[in-house]
This record gives C-alpha cells, sequence and structure tokens, in this order.
C-alpha cells in the first residue's frame, strides 16, 4: 500500500538538509568553507536536527527498501540498487561533489579544469581531490540493502510470522518502543565508540556511525513489515511526544552548559556523557514522534507532491554543491549573514528544481546517472504518477 505519510517526510527531511547544510556557512562548526563572520544562533536548532535528520531519512528509506523488494528475487533487487544508488554513487563522486572541494582550495588553483584533473589521481580527501562528501549516505544505504537483503527475504516469506510477532509483543507498548530500540543504539556506542572516537571519525571506516545508522534503517524496515506494530506507532504519538520533550531537557541542558548559558555542578566529563547519552535517546525519540505524527496528520496523497516526489532523489545529489558553489559568491557580498541564508537557501532550492526538470527528468542519460527509471512513452502517459524513489 502506498503511504503517502513517508513521500511527505521524505520531502520534509529533505528541506532541512537543505536548511541545515546552508547553515554550515554561518555556524562554529568546522565545514568546507565559511563565512566570514559567524554566528552561534545556528546552532541551537541545528544541534537537534544534527541527531535526527540522518536517522530520519535512514528509517524512511528502511520502509521504503522493504516496499521495494516487492515481488523481486534478490537478485533483481541487487540489480536495481546497484543502478538507482552505486551508479550515482560514483557519477556523483567524479562530477558532483568536485566543485565542493574546489571551492574549498580554490586558490590553489588557476581555473576548474586544473583542479578537475587532481580527481583522477585518486586520493582521498582531504589529502586528495576524490570524496563522496555529503553522499555518504547513498554508501550506507547501498551497504544497508545488502547487508540487510537476508532479513527483507525473511520478512517477506510466512516463516517469519513468528519472528514479526515477537517484535510486535516487544514493540507494542510504548515503553518498549521507545527504550528498546534506542537501548540498544546505546549499547552499540558503548561498545564501538572507545574504538572509533567521533573526533577523528572516517566514515569509510567508522563502524560506530555505521552501526548507529543501521539501526535506524532495520527499525524502519521492521516496523513497517508489520501492519499493527506499524499502527501501533501513531496511536502511541501524544506519549511519544511527550517522551521527546523530557529527553530534551538534559540535551540541551548539557549543551546550553557547553556554550556557557547555565553553569551545571557536575564535571565536564559528565557533561559530556550525559549529553551523549541524552543525544542518542532524543536521535531515536525525535524519528519515532516524527513518523507517528506523519501517520496521523500527512497520509493523504496531493498534486504537488505527486510531481516532486521523483526529484527528491535528484534534489539530494545535487544540493550541497549547489549550495556550497552559490554561496561562495554570495558571501562575498556586503550583506547580513540573515540575507546571505535566505538567498542561498532559495536560490539553492530554486536551481535544483530547475536542473531536475530541465537537465535530469527529460533525458534517459541523465536519469540513469541519477538513479531514475528510464522515461518511457508508458511513464509520460501514466503522469503524473511517479514511481516510488529511496531515499
Amino acid at each position: 500500500m502506498r503511504r503517502h505519510d513517508l513521500d511527505w517526510l521524505r520531502l520534509i527531511a529533505i528541506i532541512i538538509l537543505l536548511f541545515f547544510h546552508t547553515g554550515m556557512w554561518f555556524n562554529h562548526w568546522g565545514w568546507h568553507v565559511k563565512n566570514n563572520e559567524l554566528s552561534y544562533s545556528f546552532q541551537y536548532w541545528m544541534i537537534w536536527s544534527h541527531y535526527f535528520r540522518m536517522p530520519l531519512l535512514l528509517f524512511i528509506s528502511g520502509a521504503g527498501t522493504y516496499m521495494a523488494l516487492g515481488k523481486r528475487t534478490p537478485y533483481q533487487f541487487r540489480k536495481e540498487r546497484f543502478r538507482k544508488l552505486f551508479i550515482p554513487l560514483v557519477f556523483g563522486m567524479l562530477v558532483i561533489v568536485p566543485p565542493q572541494i574546489y571551492y574549498e582550495h580554490i586558490t590553489q588553483y588557476a581555473n576548474y579544469w586544473e583542479f578537475y584533473k587532481t580527481v583522477f589521481h585518486f586520493v582521498p580527501y582531504p589529502k586528495g581531490s576524490l570524496s563522496w562528501h555529503h553522499l555518504w549516505f547513498i554508501l550506507y544505504l547501498f551497504l544497508y540493502s545488502l547487508l540487510a537483503l537476508p532479513l527483507l527475504v525473511f520478512l517477506r516469506s510466512p516463516r517469519s510470522e513468528r519472528l514479526k510477532q515477537k517484535m510486535y509483543s516487544l514493540l507494542s507498548s510504548p515503553g518498549g518502543l521507545l527504550f528498546i530500540p534506542s537501548l540498544t543504539m546505546l549499547v552499540s556506542q558503548i561498545m564501538l565508540r572507545p574504538f572509533f572516537p567521533e573526533e577523528t571519525h572516517d566514515l569509510l571506516k567508522d563502524w560506530a556511525y555505521f552501526a548507529f545508522y543501521f539501526l535506524f534503517f532495520i527499525m524502519g524496515i521492521f516496523c513497517y513489515s508489520h501492519f499493527k506494530l506499524w499502527q501501533t506507532i501513531g496511536a502511541n504519538r501524544k506519549t511519544l511526544l511527550m517522551a521527546l520533550l523530557v529527553a530534551l531537557i538534559p540535551f540541551y541542558g548539557c549543551y546550553f552548559h557547553f556554550r556557557g548559558l547555565i553553569q551545571l555542578s557536575w564535571t565536564t566529563k559528565s557533561v559530556e556523557t550525559i549529553f551523549d547519552v541524552s543525544a542518542i535517546f532524543v536521535s531515536w525519540f525525535t524519528v519515532i514522534t516524527i513518523i507517528a505524527y506523519g501517520q496521523h496528520y500527512l497520509n493523504k496523497p496531493h498534486p504537488w507532491l505527486k510531481h516532486f516526489n521523483e526529484g527528491l532523489y535528484p534534489f539530494y545529489i545535487l544540493h550541497q554543491t549547489v549550495i556550497i558553489a552559490l554561496g561562495y559568491y554570495i558571501v562575498q557580498l556586503p550583506w547580513s549573514i540573515a540575507a546571505k541564508y535566505w538567498s542561498i537557501s532559495f536560490l539553492t532550492l530554486i536551481s535544483c528544481i530547475g536542473l531536475y526538470f530541465l537537465v535530469i527528468r527529460p533525458f534517459n542519460v541523465m536519469r540513469f546517472l541519477f538513479g531514475l527509471k528510464p522515461k518511457t512513452k508508458k511513464i509520460d502517459e501514466a503522469l503524473p504518477r511517479h514511481p516510488h524513489i529511496e531515499p
């Protein structure tokens, strides 16, 4: 059954990413490029969104991957994942991402072509010019899909009923739904984070991050595979919201302590530990609360959603490069931070939509490179209906 709420939430999550990555120009966190004037105000909303924006997309992608398997054989599924995820990843690393690195080191090169030749030295970033940058999500999604394939096949078979009932009995209560997944995530980080500390993490080798995000993907699969469990999530939305609000108290209390807005009597190490633990609970509580309220309010079709749903994937691939390319010139203008922020955000939105409709959507070669199905006469006649797109 088509889940319009997941389509809406995917759209909302991508828009959050747009505003989040634009904010990286202006906050005090490390990024590839920065404005000459920075503001801490961005970090007060970005710190929360940092902990749920990608987990939300991965949860939605887990549910979408379960739907994508459908009646496909494992071979057909792997082939479809290769076309949809691996091809855009390689294309993105060779074409979409390099401009981001160029603008980061623009003073070192006479022009873009001089820089672009360094991409084919195949030296990984930051020492070289080959990187996936924000496309790490596509790499992870590709690997997660392959790793989860045996589970997906199993959950599609009658043999899975016992496991599904067990999962339902564990997660059907608000307490189970809130704490079994979050405690599992916490245990994974207690076990792995000492070996992969956050300040030195490498997404290619960081098994702590890999496991953390994988659990959101798996929970998306499990929650969507059992209809009664999916209904239970929506039915408990008010309880989930209350739990989230409570979890935000230690989360923001510790963060305000770091910013010097309040003073806690604990040691710095204790505050850091409380923040790290509360961040895990906030991540899961936020995602499952958004899913619950999405079920209740967003499971409705809309003509705009049909038109834009297919374009979300190319939009994701393009957005960070456009933010950096446009932003590089806008931040040099004598404008306020607010004027620069909103200019970059909305010009990026317009540019990515324009690129999709004018450059990607009409041409099968571009559709292939961006992971979309080929445009055929049959599809044209069926418009505005679009195939289900993950992530």
